[in-house]
Order: C-alpha cells, then sequence, then structure tokens
C-alpha cells in the first residue's frame, strides 16, 4: 500500500498499517473482463462457479445506467482468460419498447441448471425481476421469465442455501417508506418463491443489497449497504424465515454496494470501500478505497487488504465475491464504471 508511515504514526494507525496485507502477496491474478467492449460503460457485475468447474461472469453495458437499450452480458473464462462477452437478455417489451436492465446475479445450485436473475424496468422503484436458466454453464439460456407480481428476485448479491436445503434470496425494495431488506424464499429448488416480512430498520437504518454469510452455530447473518455511513446487519436463528432488527456493524459505508462470503475456513470475507461520507455529499461518499474485511463471528471486523487504492471520480464499485473449488476467492467490480475487472485472491495470504 502507498501510504506513509509517518503520517500514520503521527495519526495514531501505525498499528493498522502492520495488519493490512499487501496486495502484491495476496493478489494472484488481475484481469480485465471484455475489455474491448463497443459500449462505455458497464456495472454491477456477478461471478459464478459452473457445476463443471468454469468461471461465468455477467453485468448490465451499455451507453450508461437507466438507459432503454442497456442489456445484460455474459462472458466465459476458458481457463486462460476471459472470452468475448455476448448479451444475453435486455429489457424489450411485447409492444416492440424498451426498458433498460439491471443488476444480473448468477447462482449454481447443486444438480441444477445455472441461473440468471435480472431487473427490467425504469428505475429500482418500478423494477421488476426475471429469470433465466441455462443447462450447459450459461452458452445458451431459456426464454426470460418473470417472476411473480411482489417478488423481485437476488437484488444484488447471490442467494445461498439453508441448512434444510431451502434457497433463500437476499432481496431489498426502495419504497417510499425508505430502503429495506427483505428475504424471498423457496422450498422446492426454484420452481416457487415467498417473499418475506421486511427487516425492522432497527434505529432507522435505511439498507439495501444484502449478501448473506453462514456461521458454525447455525445462524445466518446479513450484511448490507446503508444510508447512514456504515455498513449493517441483520442476524437469523431459523434459517433465514425471520430476521433481527438492523444495527450498524463497525465498518464504514459510502453508500455503495458490498458484497461477502464465508469461507471454506469459517472466516467471513467482506469486499467494500472503506471510506464514508463526504462532508459535500451527505450521504454519498468515494467508492475507493475497495477493501476486503475479514472476520470470524460477523461482530469484530479487520480491514486486511486494499484491493485498489488511486483515487478515481467514479471509483471501483459493486463487487462480487465468491470462493471457487480449488480455494481461491474471485472478485469482480466496476472500474469507473467503464469495465469490469476481475481479481484473484490466496485467501491464505490475507493476513500476516
Amino acid at each position: 500500500m502507498a501510504r506513509a508511515p509517518l503520517i500514520l504514526a503521527c495519526l495514531g494507525l501505525s498499528a493498522v498499517l502492520s495488519t493490512i496485507t499487501q496486495a502484491d502477496d495476496a493478489i494472484l491474478q488481475r484481469a480485465t473482463i471484455n475489455a474491448d467492449a463497443p459500449y462505455p460503460q458497464s456495472h454491477a457485475s456477478t461471478i459464478v462457479e459452473t457445476s463443471d468447474g468454469q468461471l461465468v461472469a455477467a453485468w448490465f453495458g451499455g451507453l450508461h445506467e437507466k438507459h432503454p437499450e442497456v442489456a445484460i452480458y455474459v462472458a466465459h473464462h476458458d481457463g486462460d482468460g476471459w472470452q468475448p462477452a455476448v448479451a444475453v437478455a435486455d429489457g424489450r417489451q411485447a409492444d416492440g419498447s424498451q426498458l433498460p436492465t439491471w443488476n444480473p446475479v448468477l447462482f449454481q445450485p447443486d444438480g441444477g441448471p445455472l441461473h440468471l436473475f435480472y431487473k427490467v424496468g425504469p428505475n429500482p422503484q418500478e423494477w421488476w425481476g426475471v429469470l433465466k436458466t441455462s443447462d450447459d454453464g450459461g452458452e445458451t439460456w431459456s426464454e426470460a421469465r418473470r417472476l411473480p407480481d411482489g417478488l423481485l428476485g437476488p437484488i444484488k448479491n447471490k442467494p445461498v442455501i439453508s441448512g434444510m436445503g431451502a434457497w433463500i434470496a437476499p432481496s431489498s425494495t426502495e419504497g417510499p417508506e425508505g430502503w429495506r431488506l427483505r428475504f424471498e424464499r423457496s422450498e422446492d429448488q426454484g420452481a416457487t418463491w415467498t417473499a418475506g416480512p421486511t427487516v425492522d430498520p432497527g434505529p432507522g437504518i435505511d439498507t439495501i443489497q444484502p449478501s448473506i454469510l453462514y456461521h458454525a452455530d447455525g445462524r445466518l447473518q446479513a450484511v448490507a449497504r446503508s444510508r447512514q455511513g456504515t455498513l449493517a446487519a441483520s442476524w437469523s436463528s431459523d434459517r433465514g424465515k425471520t430476521w433481527s432488527p438492523m444495527a450498524a456493524i463497525e465498518l464504514p459505508n459510502p453508500n455503495a454496494g458490498t458484497d461477502a462470503v464465508t469461507l471454506a475456513d469459517g472466516r467471513q470475507l467482506l469486499v467494500y470501500n472503506h471510506s464514508a461520507h463526504n462532508p459535500a455529499t451527505p450521504g454519498k461518499g468515494p467508492r475507493y478505497p475497495l477493501s476486503i474485511a475479514l472476520s470470524d463471528d460477523g461482530i469484530r471486523w479487520r480491514r486486511v487488504m486494499d484491493i485498489e487504492e488511486v483515487a478515481l471520480r467514479e471509483g471501483y464499485a459493486y463487487p462480487a465475491v465468491i470462493q471457487s473449488g480449488d480455494g481461491r476467492v474471485h472478485i469482480t467490480y466496476t472500474v469507473a464504471r467503464q469495465r469490469i475487472r476481475h481479481v484473484v485472491i490466496d485467501p491464505a495470504r490475507l493476513e500476516p
């Protein structure tokens, strides 16, 4: 990290410096996905490992967010590098009109087809959920199926499977009452879904776009983006049926998307922007640096690495993270809203 130890020591932060992994030590690979895209903007990536061990990524791309011709693109990693992306979904309506697409989420259940959830609509207040599936690892896709009214699917981050086999989609709404979390649940491998109740915002914490973590004691934890300058969490002790009121955790949030994953060794890994609100823009802050934090219990978090730290006006945003079968951690994220970057992390090197 490019930090001045003298300045940090004067600020009383030298101990923090010693706990942060040098990026070159932990990052095994770094690549841009679809670098030659013919459109100027890419955003809201998702990544998955398919049943046959292949990496697949998706995002929305086009002229700019909210443009009616924004489409969902998918790219495959062939083991040597990322192949050119293909548009697999758009917002074309039956009457010929077109609406923007948003926030794809890839999900690979064991023994089932690859799922691609995404949203269609003029804005996040009016959008609806759509699903496509693939039986060949994302090479070809089914026709788009609109989710039933009242269901949105996973809003940004991947679903998880509970200890009893239920699929839980981390969802949220942006309505007149504010930003609220909720969780959509399927007990029949995605054939039908039900939407759970809105999660209590606790002390007035507006949250969207949760990620779900597993804990050794059987509890689930949702960590979400907030408007209040910190990340926030909710807990479930009944396999995701009910959730506790939202409460802030000890990491900042500039009102920007995050993602998290429970590692095979039991540690919780979170990818987020380690910055808070800018005084000149209350409710918003810079989307840099892009950092990794770890926790053993979901309560005490330690920032261990900055993936990106060079200041960019549009920053590094909307990360997605998975751990593949070989133990490596894969993270995708937007760079300056222009392209999607993929980094591969060795999680064993994240802490000195």
